[in-house]
């Protein structure tokens, strides 16, 4: 009897012991329902809704730099796809719903586009902007290239435009171009505006295929893929030791990429907080999960050290020049130490994080893809 009692005695202490630093928390009773409502009426729809405007003002400007090709409208249309390109930070981790089943974010935001293949696409009129395989010549990308990038004068870049021969060519690709955004776009938002808001809310439970499961690992997926691997990391050789300054995100803007990174990071943040769309108002969250779990990590609160190491991030990367490409080129260890504080939240997010809240890795890693 001694022997039994020494046995489960040493089987507590063993499992006690086990747990190390590990995030703990307690029992999961938490409204998960209530979180998915936040989510989708006070921060998915209406930075869907926000975007779908400035889709359509991208529209407008497009159409009347077709219609009049002078330097005036295309700088006014550049505005319009600057605003549009910081806009679709804010959407772009929500790959779930209608944006999962059309593949959307790879037909919106594929970084460095193909420049060969779109010129090629224009000369011979010949292409699917529907097909898989014509994701790296469209996009927010190619209309970096198609109205930046071209040439590296506004004069040179009208003449494009205006060309006897191919100017006509030139202006159907950038409609083209943009009436793909606005009908990706479209699908999307009547998507959750129609009956997939509904469907998303009432699927609370906690299975792989939950709302909550599904779209915990779009945004860890997207953090570390998108955002801290396609922003940062790639263009600077975290992974193989080799910088490639051609791999940053408006690569022929060149200073719109910081703006856009910062846009995204604080989107995702934002997103962990609950936060409203355009508000300072936050809602059930991942945050307010974490923290009725009392979710702990080294003695502090995890939602605490999650967000202190967004901020961490956040204030190494206001070091870097506006344009990355420069930055690559001047002084990349700035790049490498914004890489490695995104690092450190991939971490909180995506061991201890999902391990509080019981949600399994849906995705395999893809450093340096």
């Amino acid at each position: 009897m001694k022997k039994f009692w020494f046995l489960i005695v040493a089987f507590a202490l063993i499992v006690a012991c086990s747990s190390g630093d590990d995030a703990t928390t307690s029992t999961d009773n938490f409204d998960r329902k209530a979180m998915l409502e936040n989510i989708s009426d006070n921060i998915i729809i209406p930075a869907y809704q926000r975007f779908s405007n400035d889709v359509a003002a991208l529209k407008t400007a497009a159409s009347a730099f077709t219609n009049t090709t002078d330097e005036a409208n295309l700088i006014d249309l550049r505005t319009a796809w600057s605003t549009a390109y910081i806009s679709w930070q804010t959407v772009s981790m929500f790959e779930i719903g209608k944006a999962e089943e059309l593949s959307f974010r790879n037909f919106m935001n594929v970084f460095p586009v193909n420049a060969a293949n779109i010129d090629a696409n224009i000369s011979s009129e010949t292409y699917d902007l529907t097909t898989v395989s014509q994701q790296d010549e469209q996009g927010f990308g190619a209309l970096d290239y198609v109205i930046n990038g071209v040439s590296d004068s506004d004069a040179k870049i009208l003449e494009f435009y205006t060309d006897t021969t191919n100017g006509v060519n030139y202006k159907k690709y950038l409609t083209d171009l943009v009436d793909r955004i606005v009908d990706l776009t479209s699908q999307v938002l009547n998507d959750w505006t129609g009956s997939y808001r509904d469907t998303f809310v009432s699927n609370s439970g906690s299975s792989a295929t939950s709302s909550v499961d599904k779209l915990v690992n779009d945004f860890i997926f997207h953090y570390e893929k998108h955002l801290r691997a396609g922003k940062i990391g790639i263009p600077a050789g975290a992974f193989i030791g080799t910088p490639f300054e051609e791999k940053v995100e408006a690569l022929y803007k060149g200073d719109l990429t910081k703006t856009l990174f910062e846009a995204n990071l604080n989107a995702l943040q934002d997103f962990f907080n609950g936060k409203h769309f355009g508000s300072a108002v936050t809602g059930e969250s991942l945050k307010t999960y974490l923290d009725f779990l009392t979710a702990i990590k080294n003695g502090e609160d995890l939602s605490g050290l999650i967000n202190n190491q967004f901020n961490t991030a956040r204030s190494v990367a206001d070091n870097l020049n506006d344009d990355f490409s420069s930055q690559v080129r001047t002084n990349n260890e700035l790049m490498l130490n914004t890489y490695d504080e995104l690092q450190k939240n991939v971490v909180f997010l995506k061991v201890d994080m999902l391990q509080a809240i019981s949600v399994r890795v849906d995705f395999v890693d893809a450093d340096g893809d």
